[in-house]
C-alpha cells in the first residue's frame, strides 16, 4: 500500500517527502526526454525534480508529443505532470531520470503505466515493479473496496480491508528485503527501502538494511533519506524520552509537551486532508472518552497548512483534546523532529514522558490503555 511519490494519500496512511537545495548543473548532466502520450491534449507537461528545491522543467505538447530538456547530474526519482481539472498539475508518473536521451510512451488514461527508455536505473525500476505486480493488483482491489466501504460508512468492511492490507504489507516488505539483499549497489534498492521502511520503522530492521547498502548508495539521495529516517527512529524509539517541543494551539498560544507530564499522553500526528487520519479519529475519540477521566491526554499535532480547514476538521470530527500546529504542512517542525514520514501516526508516552508505544491503530490504543489504566 506504500506508493510514495510526492505527497500521496493512500488507503492506510498519507506520506510526504522533503526536497533539498538545487545542485550545480554541469554540461554532461543534460537530458532530453522525448514523449508521446496518446490522447493527451495540446498544452503543457512538466517534470518535477523532487530531490531539488522546487525545480520544474516544462514543455509544450502538440499532438500528444513533447520534448523536455533539462539537467540531471545523477539518477533521480522525478514526477511527470499533466494538466488536470482547472489546469492544475497532476503528478501522474514517478520514474528515474538520468542524463542523456530518453523516450517516454504511454496513453492519457494510463499515464501511470507509461514506459520510459534510456535510463538504466528506470529499466531496473520497471523490472522491480514487475516482480511485485501481483501484490500491486491486490493492493488496487483492496483500495477500491475500502473507498466504497468508506463512502457507505461500512465499518465492518473497512476493518476487514485494513486487516488484509496489513498482511499484504508484510509480503511487500519481504519482497523489498529480498531485493535489497541481492542488489546492495542499486539506486532502486535505496528508493524502495525508503519508500517502504521509513514510515514508523523498526530500528534494527532499517539499520540492517542501511548498513548492507554499498557506500556509494548510502551517500545517494535516498541513502541519505534513509539515514535521516533511521536517526529520527533512534531518537524516538520505545524506551527513549520523547523529544521536547513547543507549538501554538488553535488560539495561537504556545503549548509544551512537558506540560503533560504526570499523565499518559498520546502525541497524535494527523491532518484534515488525510483520509486515513479522519477515518481513524473515531477510534481515538472513543479511547479518549473512556480513559481521559483516568489520566489519559492527547496532544494532536496537525500537518495542515490551512487554519480554516484544520479548525473545521477538529469541529466536524469532535476532537476535544489539545491541538497544535505551525501550519507548515509536511515541514511541521515537530513532525520533522520526530521523523514523521506518514500519517496517521502516534507516540504513547508514560507519566514521565518516555515513549512506551508507537502507531497504535484501531483497537490497539484502547487495549494498551486498558493495561495501563485499570
Amino acid at each position: 500500500m506504500r506508493k510514495i511519490l510526492y505527497t500521496t494519500c493512500i488507503l492506510l496512511a498519507c506520506y510526504g517527502t522533503r526536497s533539498y537545495a538545487a545542485s550545480p548543473k554541469p554540461a554532461d548532466s543534460a537530458y532530453t526526454l522525448k514523449g508521446k502520450i496518446e490522447g493527451l491534449a495540446d498544452g503543457w507537461v512538466w517534470i518535477y525534480h523532487r530531490q531539488t528545491e522546487k525545480q520544474i522543467d516544462s514543455a509544450k505538447v502538440k499532438g500528444g508529443s513533447f520534448i523536455i530538456k533539462g539537467y540531471s547530474s545523477a539518477p533521480e526519482f522525478c514526477l511527470l505532470g499533466v494538466p488536470g481539472p482547472n489546469n492544475r498539475k497532476e503528478w501522474r508518473l514517478g520514474f528515474f531520470l538520468q542524463s542523456g536521451e530518453l523516450a517516454l510512451t504511454g496513453k492519457k488514461d494510463e499515464i501511470e503505466k507509461a514506459i520510459v527508455k534510456g535510463s538504466p536505473v528506470q529499466d531496473e525500476f520497471q523490472q522491480f515493479n514487475e516482480g511485485q505486480k501481483d501484490l500491486d493488483a491486490v493492493d488496487e482491489k483492496l483500495s477500491a473496496i475500502y473507498k466504497k466501504a468508506r463512502m457507505n460508512d461500512n465499518k465492518q468492511t473497512m476493518d476487514s480491508v485494513e486487516k488484509a492490507s496489513g498482511e499484504l504489507e508484510k509480503k511487500k516488505l519481504q519482497y523489498v528485503k529480498e531485493y535489497a539483499a541481492t542488489h546492495p549497489a542499486s539506486y532502486v534498492t535505496a528508493y524502495s527501502i525508503y519508500a517502504n521502511y521509513s514510515y514508523n520503522p523498526e530500528v534494527p530492521v532499517l539499520d540492517s538494511l542501511y548498513r548492507a547498502l554499498d557506500p556509494a548508495i548510502q551517500a545517494s539521495y535516498f541513502g541519505r533519506q534513509i539515514k535521516v529516517a533511521l536517526d529520527a527512529a533512534l531518537l524516538t524509539d520505545i524506551g527513549k524520552p520523547a523529544p521536547a517541543f513547543v507549538q501554538n494551539d488553535v488560539n495561537g498560544k504556545p503549548v509544551s509537551l512537558a506540560s503533560f507530564k504526570g499523565q499518559y499522553v498520546l502525541v497524535d500526528f494527523w491532518a484534515s486532508w488525510c483520509g486515513p487520519c479522519r477515518a481513524e479519529n473515531p477510534n481515538v475519540v472513543k479511547a479518549y472518552t473512556t480513559y481521559h477521566p483516568k489520566g489519559f491526554a492527547i496532544l494532536g499535532v496537525s500537518l495542515d497548512d490551512s487554519k480554516e480547514k484544520w479548525l473545521a476538521a477538529i469541529k466536524k470530527d469532535q476532537l476535544p483534546w489539545t491541538h497544535v500546529s505551525d501550519l507548515k504542512g509536511w515541514q511541521n517542525s515537530v513532525a520533522e523532529l520526530y521523523g514523521v514520514k506518514g500519517i496517521p501516526t502516534n507516540y504513547l508516552l508514560d507519566k514521565d514522558g518516555v515513549i512506551i508505544a508507537k502507531s497504535l491503530r484501531g483497537e490497539e490504543l484502547e487495549k494498551k490503555l486498558a493495561e495501563l489504566l485499570k
